[in-house]
């Protein structure tokens, strides 16, 4: 009888008697490899029934073991290094951290001083000082080449987040450089104060006043002020950075300077043991004519060469006097001889403007702004200067926007106009859509410009001056007539031990 709610009970299976040699235990039976991954996945599946989504899954899944582990699949190790190579190119291409900056706090006649000196300087005889009434934020750089200086200032004092290769910091034990603002370009054109007349009735000479400004006493004050800053004492300044964008800024103290990144312009009036291009970056001038607002193109330039500016120059800039008596009489050729002033600015742009070629010959130095007017104008500089040096090479092939010619050419009578008149209107428009492509390189004003693309120069150098800190800290005291073989231009020891 079955209990009630209990199937009836199985009868027990009787003792199964084997043979003495069926005990000895048979080798393991061979593992037959399923004819396909469907049949392997019924071998394992419970025996009902499967669900085809859940075989299907259970496929894909035994599909991708077996392709590990084939000797032709990827191995763990290759995923391995494929990932880890995924995760550096992500690393290479995340943006650099900012190099950390800090601006000293200079007293004010170096930045905004300058400026106000200069706008009393220029102040018609017996006006107001308009500059001693304005607050710093209300004054303004004068209209100038050199305008870099002031730039860079109103830049690092601009505060909130952006997109660019340095960070300011507040406390200088951050830094890893240091920005020196002295508008020393602007300090060096700043005429003394009008000498005043006092004649008296009895017709006595004229009483001349004391000058009221002297760039040269304002270069000795700032060294002597850094030289009291600790951290300008730490590593003897190798870590500060000075604006001298005109070819004469801070002459009396550069050698004081000398182992400083300098910001200039032109090599032209300074030794290789205060300037390389392995310290040092290259600005472009700033612009003094209105930018082409136009598009490419030659039919509306009718004129081939372009020039204006002095015929007569010291040093490399002789050759200025031959270019004239070489084009002066060519009919497509403008070429005009008249110093900086609001009409030949007004000059210069209307003929810019209007050709196709613009003449970059040197001046009392290789460079000059009127290179950097030429490009904003869309007007393909021909460079006739030997030694020049070029700002942004590293990102910018001067080849593509610009026409080199040797100077030793180009005072051959008929060479240049020859040579220009050759060019075809299709390879002018190349240079012109090139030069479109890099001009914000050029315009301070662009907020990608040239400030951006200066202190990238800078931060590039940060890893350099500190390769030579480290260095400096293990050399031994070399002797004065041996040469530094790091090539990189240090104070030398006569100078250091003078002070």
């Amino acid at each position: 009888m079955w209990e009630r709610g209990r199937p009836p009970r199985k009868p027990r299976p009787s003792p199964l008697i084997l043979p003495a040699s069926a005990l000895v235990s048979p080798p393991p039976p061979r593992y037959v490899f399923p004819r396909s991954l469907f049949a392997l996945a019924a071998r394992i599946m419970p025996s009902r029934r499967p669900s085809p989504v859940l075989l299907l899954l259970l496929a894909l899944a035994l599909a991708l073991l077996f392709l590990l582990l084939s000797p032709s699949g990827p191995s763990a190790a290759r995923l391995s290094q494929s990932f880890a190579s995924t995760s550096a190119v992500s690393a290479a291409s995340a943006p650099p951290s900012p190099i950390k900056i800090y601006l000293y706090d200079l007293p004010s006649k170096f930045t905004y001083g300058v400026v106000r000196s200069y706008m009393s300087a220029r102040a018609p005889p017996g006006s107001a000082d308009v500059g001693a009434t304005l607050a710093d934020e209300e004054l303004r750089y004068p209209g100038h080449q050199h305008s870099a200086e002031w730039w860079l200032f109103k830049d690092l004092r601009r505060r909130g987040p952006r997109d660019r290769p340095v960070a300011r910091v507040d406390d200088p034990a951050e830094a890893d450089l240091f920005y020196v603002p002295f508008f020393s370009s602007l300090s060096l054109v700043v005429n003394p104060i009008r000498p005043l007349a006092a004649a008296n009735a009895s017709g006595a000479e004229a009483t001349v006043a004391p000058s009221l400004y002297s760039d040269e006493s304002m270069q000795d004050e700032l060294v002597e002020w850094l030289e009291r800053q600790p951290y300008w004492r730490r590593h003897r300044g190798r870590d500060h950075v000075f604006i001298c964008q005109d070819p004469n800024a801070l002459y009396k103290v550069v050698d004081r300077i000398s182992n400083a990144v300098l910001l200039i312009s032109d090599f032209g009036r300074l030794r290789g043991d205060q300037a390389s291009l392995v310290k040092d970056v290259i600005l472009p001038y700033s612009h003094r004519i209105n930018p082409f607002k136009g598009d490419v193109g030659v039919d509306a330039r009718p004129a081939l060469l372009f020039f204006m500016g002095n015929r007569y120059r010291k040093e490399g800039g002789k050759i200025r006097d031959t270019l004239f008596q070489v084009l002066e009489n060519e009919g497509d050729v403008i070429i005009k001889h008249g110093a900086q002033s609001r009409v030949s600015r007004r000059m210069a742009t209307q003929g810019m403007h209007s050709s196709k070629f613009c003449l970059h010959p040197a001046g009392d130095t290789p460079s000059a702004c009127r290179l950097f007017d030429a490009l904003v104008s869309l007007c393909v500089p021909v460079i006739v200067s030997d030694h020049i040096e070029l700002p942004f090479e590293d990102v910018i092939d001067y080849s593509n926007i610009s026409i080199f010619v040797d100077t030793s050419k180009a005072v051959q009578p008929g060479f240049l106009t020859s040579m220009l008149r050759r060019v075809s209107s299709e390879r002018i428009l190349e240079y012109q859509r090139e030069i479109q492509r890099v001009k914000h390189y050029f315009e301070y004003e662009d907020p990608n410009g040239p400030v951006n693309e200066i202190w990238r120069q800078v931060s590039v150098k940060a890893p350099l001056i500190k390769l030579l800190i480290n260095r400096n800290k293990r050399m031994v005291e070399r002797g004065t007539n041996e040469t530094d073989c790091s090539c990189i231009c240090s104070i030398p020891s006569e100078i250091s031990n003078s002070r």
